[in-house]
């Protein structure tokens, strides 16, 4: 019977695509569930031979502490090189966006606030 193996909600594309061929290259013999076209259905990995499941599971697991391993080597790079956007980065780049949001929030604390203050006149 087929046992499902890893679950694909939320998980960024290349690392689908990662442990797929991962999979593919140990000889596992697996299927795919999409998430449907609402994204209602279960979208993962599955193993149609139950008695692969822990060397595939053992297999995803050493994939995945490899991967958290390079992403945060790839994050102590850039801020040792200073390549990580701050705050005031992130404004300067988009000023338009920064000032709607400000304004946006200003405009709902001045609607949820005003009622209070028109109480006491």
């Amino acid at each position: 019977m087929a046992v499902r193996l890893f679950n694909l909600r939320n998980v960024p594309d290349d690392e689908a695509d990662e442990v797929r061929e991962l999979l593919e290259k140990h000889g596992f013999d697996f299927y795919e569930t999409p998430a449907g076209n609402w994204g209602m259905s279960m979208p993962s990995f599955w193993l149609r031979d139950e008695g692969q499941l822990a060397e595939a599971k053992a297999l995803i697991a050493d994939y995945q502490l490899e991967r958290t391993k390079k992403a945060q080597q790839e994050y102590q790079r850039q801020k040792s090189a200073g390549e990580l956007p701050s705050v005031l980065s992130r404004v300067l780049a988009q000023p338009m966006r920064f000032i709607v949001y400000v304004l946006l929030i200003v405009f709902f604390l001045f609607l949820s606030t005003s009622p209070f203050i028109n109480l006491g006149r």
